[in-house]
């Protein structure tokens, strides 16, 4: 196990994980990092990443005041996964490694890819919604 107590850290640090790292992982992670305000540690990765973050979901972001337009879609590797202490896959299936020791998490959420804003919104509201209660667990105010 590699939690927070053997990096000599309390910070948890929490990866998210979709299949193109595109739409759910990149708004968790950056609904969680915002939510946290530094007091967890947030990565997100894809098991086959997408060539940019789907722009519906860019705008969905920036409706609630998130600036996703620097964001890229990044590969998921062992290593991440490695360092993380709550692993939350969306939908990758087989393809996000499994350490022992870690918690891992399944969030079944629709897949906003090929979807226009109005039908992001709701998704990034669930996904608002969960990452507030992770949160709550994760770091109690």
């Amino acid at each position: 196990m590699n939690g927070p107590a053997e990096r000599g850290s309390e910070v948890p640090e929490v990866l998210f994980v979709c299949v193109h790292n595109a739409g759910r992982s990149q708004m968790a992670a950056a609904l969680l990092d915002h939510h946290a305000g530094g007091r967890v540690r947030v990565t997100s990765a894809g098991s086959e990443p997408a060539d940019r973050v789907n722009p519906a979901v860019v705008e969905a972001m920036r409706e609630v005041g998130l600036d996703l337009t620097r964001e890229f879609p990044k590969r998921l590797t062992t290593d991440a996964v490695r360092a993380a202490d709550v692993v939350v896959t969306m939908g990758c299936g087989d393809a996000c490694p499994v350490f022992p020791g870690k918690r891992y998490l399944d969030w079944q959420l629709d897949d906003p890819a090929g979807r226009d804003v109005a039908a992001v919104r709701p998704i990034r509201d669930e996904i608002d919604r969960r990452v507030r209660a992770l949160l709550a667990e994760l770091s109690p105010a």
